[in-house]
Order: C-alpha cells, then structure tokens, then sequence
C-alpha cells in the first residue's frame, strides 16, 4: 500500500483527469462571489476555487461562456462538491437580489441531506444576516434572502422541479440518475432567467453504475471530450487500473482526502460499498471501472479494432433509436477483403429528423447497399413511415433474428472476424451495453435499461452485420429506383 504524499492539493489543472474550459472566457463572476464567502468566513482550496471560477466564467459580452452546454463535474464522494456548490449559490443569491435556484436530487434522502447542509450554512453567524427565512416543511424546503433571492431544494423522484418559470440556476444532483425526460421537462424552466449573465446548469455527479439511467450525464462527458466548446467539464478520478487500496490514488482521485476528508471516512465507505467495481466507481470517479462486466469482454474488443479495416462488399445499414427520441445513429457493415467482417458507425446525432434525409442520400450515392434495418420493436419505430414515404423499404428482424445478430457479432469479435475502427462512440456502447435474455432460448439481446450510457451505435452497428450476413437477400436486386427517383433497398 502505498502512502499519500504530504502535500496540500493544487490547482485545479493539477488535479483533474479532465478539465475542458468553454471558448471565448474573457473574465469571471469568481473575484465577487470569493468576496463575499470570505466575508461569510468561507475559503476555498485552490482547486475548489478554480471550480467555482470556471463555472462562473464569462464572454466579452458579460454573458455566462457555459450558459449553453451548462457546467459538469464528474466528482468521486467525499470530494466537498456539496460545500464547494453550497457556498458558491449562498454568495451568487447575496450577490445578485431575486435569483432563483433549484437544487434537486435523485432521492429524497440525497435532497434531505443537502438541505440540512444548507441550513447549517445558512446559521453561520456571518450568513444568518443574510437570510430572511428557512422553511422546512415537507415540500417548501427553501431559503429565503432578505434581497429576494431563493433556493429551493427538492427530490426528482417526488416531481419536483416542475411548472417553475424564470429560473437562474438549476443544480442537477446524482446528475448520473437524470433521466433525458426529466432534463427536457426541467431545462425549459431557465427560458427566461433574469440574470443578466444568463442561466447556469450544473449536472454533478459519479460515474453512472451499471443500472442508473446515466444517458444524459455520459453523454455530456462524450461532448465535452469530443470538442463541444460550451461545457466547462471537470472530472477527479484516480487511473484507469489503480489498485483500489493505493491510497495515493485515493488523493489523485479526491483532492480534499486526507486533509478535510479524514482516512477513516475513506476506509468507512470502502467497507460498505461492498465491491471493488463500486469503489473505483464512486469513490476514486472511475468511469467503466474495471470489473465491470461488459458483455463484449473490453480487450477482445480492444483486440478487434483495426484502424485501417475497410468493407469492399455486402454493404449494409443499420439504424437504431434512443428512448425518447434523443439521439439517433446510423451503422455501416459490410465485409472485408480478407473475408472476415467490418462495423463502424457512419453518424450519429441528437434528435431523428436528420435519419430518413441522410440514409436516402446514403444510398443514392452508394447503391451497392443491400439493405437497411430498423427494429421495428424500438423506439426506431418512429421513423417506418418515413422511411416508407421516401421510397425506402427497410428490412424489420423478428425477436429471434436480434438475438442471433448480437450473438454473432460477440461471436465475431471474439474469434477475430469482426473488426471496428476503434470510434470512441462505438466503444462506449460497447463498454456499457448491457444484455437482456429472451426467455429461456439461450438468446439475448441488447438491454438499454441497464446501460450507463447511449448504445445505439452498437445496437445499429449488430443491425447492419445482421443484413451484411444474410444469405436470403444476396440474389436479390440491390437497388430499384422508382419513377420520382426515390430508392428503394431490397
């Protein structure tokens, strides 16, 4: 076991995994707001300070620079993020008169929690001139400023969050457990915020567990370190393969450990989280934490990316559709030179008006398609109209034919005849997919329930390897073009 350094913690750039700043900073509300928690007799660590002046950063307009992609912070337990956000929102409401909050959780008990955190901040001797009133009854938990300003505390499971209108600040606790649903119902609430920098989201949480519905969270993360420029993302988190006792990977997960969160905390939690898997997940902010158990084993699928790999026949499309219509991707198979099979994802999106459009003029440039396939007992379903409108006959499995696409495709990766081009998108569904068994037939298929993330360039990557694969439809017309033009794909 190896022993933490004796060293105060740094700036945040020190200590981040990943830190992604938004574009176009010109300045920041952090010298106003650390004013005023000095004067609340609050001082934050080095790091905790670089947070807060981030998340409060702005553009040479005086607008937020993350008031569009919003603030997201993957942080461990333990790690002082109620402290660190608390303080920040007692100083922004002293700061900014009738500005208007919402902290929700998850579970009532997480919202509990925080509010009795509050409450205690809001009795400092240097805050409590400051507040106006505290209401604790079940369902108005608040506190009230004498300016007008307000922080309202609530659980998502218990609906809260719901018919607020010109909302400054929304914070998005257990932000692992959000549900797309309930971002799409509570987001609208910031329309018409009245601070004049803008509104601020902040998503705050863990790394998702395998049964949370974590699309939101993830998929946040995937923008941030796919290049979006309007997210300020930070994430703490200890090595890919540390060893789950190596107490100085405890402190390059959780910077605040062992100075403000004792060892004895940390060995407290390790006891009762009850796995491995748990602790690197929510207590040293690993993501797909190894001993996860991914149904595509991680270096088999490692071991199948092949950067140069390219299908020259049997070309196939998959599609396939988030719940909720969130996101859409289109997958590409088809089979090699060497004989053995190639899937990548073609394009992936938010939304599914772009779907039809983009397969169609697919497919007119590329003919050689011989097929397109779209679940019909998915979300998917929303677009067999459209496709049939625009002259595109696409090719539905039955339960059975789902089951034995995903099988071959483990199968084929497995013994080394299907191949990937190694697409973070791609391999994030795969990481995460979960499985859910038809029955007692032996067959599975993709589960998205238990996923952490969004899987559907894996669901319509097994799509397309299923259509490349058939043997049926190889004798038949590739391409029929009607008399307007449209394509249809046999």
């Amino acid at each position: 076991m190896t022993a933490p350094p004796k060293t105060e913690s740094g700036r945040l750039s020190d200590v981040a995994r990943h830190l992604v700043l938004p574009s176009e900073l010109s300045s920041t509300a952090f010298p106003s707001v650390d004013r005023r928690c000095r004067a609340m007799g609050i001082r934050f660590d080095s790091w905790q300070a670089d947070l807060v002046r981030g998340a409060l950063g702005k553009r040479a307009d005086g607008k937020y620079a993350a008031t569009v992609g919003g603030v997201v912070w993957s942080l461990p337990r333990q790690v002082g993020k109620t402290f660190t956000v608390g303080a920040m929102l007692f100083a922004l409401c002293i700061e900014n008169p009738g500005l208007l909050v919402l902290w929700t959780a998850h579970h009532t008990r997480t919202s509990g929690e925080t509010f009795l955190s509050m409450q205690a901040m809001a009795r400092r001797a240097k805050v409590a001139p400051h507040v106006s009133k505290v209401y604790t009854g079940s369902g108005t938990e608040s506190v009230v400023f004498r300016n007008g300003s307000r922080i309202l505390f609530g659980a998502r499971d218990q609906g809260f969050g719901l018919g607020f209108a010109a909302v400054d600040v929304i914070v998005f606790d257990e932000a692992q457990r959000l549900r797309d649903q309930t971002r799409m119902d509570m987001v609208p609430a910031t329309n018409r915020a009245r601070n004049p920098a803008g509104a601020l989201l902040f998503y705050i949480g863990t790394p998702p567990r395998p049964t949370d519905e974590g699309e939101a969270f993830a998929g946040l993360r995937d923008s941030a370190l796919s290049g979006e420029d309007d997210i300020f993302f930070v994430e703490l988190s200890a090595d890919p393969d540390a060893d789950p006792d190596d107490r100085a990977q405890w402190m390059k997960a959780n910077p605040s450990f062992p100075h403000h969160t004792p060892v004895e905390s940390m060995l407290r939690m390790r006891r009762h989280l009850g796995s491995d898997e748990a602790w690197l997940r929510e207590a040293l902010g690993i993501w797909n934490a190894q001993g996860s158990s991914a149904v595509i084993p991680a270096q088999m699928w490692s071991d199948a990316a092949d950067s140069q790999s390219l299908a020259v026949d049997r070309f196939a499309l998959g599609v396939e559709v988030a719940p909720d219509a969130e996101r859409a991707s289109v997958a590409l198979a088809g089979q090699r030179d060497d004989g053995t099979w190639h899937v990548e994802l073609d394009e992936a999106r938010e939304g599914v008006a772009w779907v039809v459009p983009y397969v169609k003029a697919l497919l007119e440039k590329n003919p050689q398609f011989r097929g397109v396939a779209v679940d019909a007992g998915s979300p998917s379903k929303v677009l067999l109209d459209e496709f049939k409108s625009a002259g595109i006959h696409v090719i539905t499995p039955k339960v059975v034919d789902l089951g034995s696409a995903c099988t071959s495709l483990l199968a084929g990766v497995v013994a080394s005849e299907v191949w990937h081009i190694d697409q973070g998108q791609m391999n994030t569904a795969v990481s995460v997919a979960g499985k859910r068994a038809l029955g007692d037939t032996g067959m599975w298929v993709w589960s998205r329930k238990s996923a952490a993330a969004d899987i559907t360039p894996v669901q319509a990557g097994t799509l397309a390897l299923w259509v490349a694969q058939l043997e049926d439809i190889w004798k038949a017309p590739l391409r029929a073009a009607s008399d307007d033009g449209s394509v249809t794909v046999l």
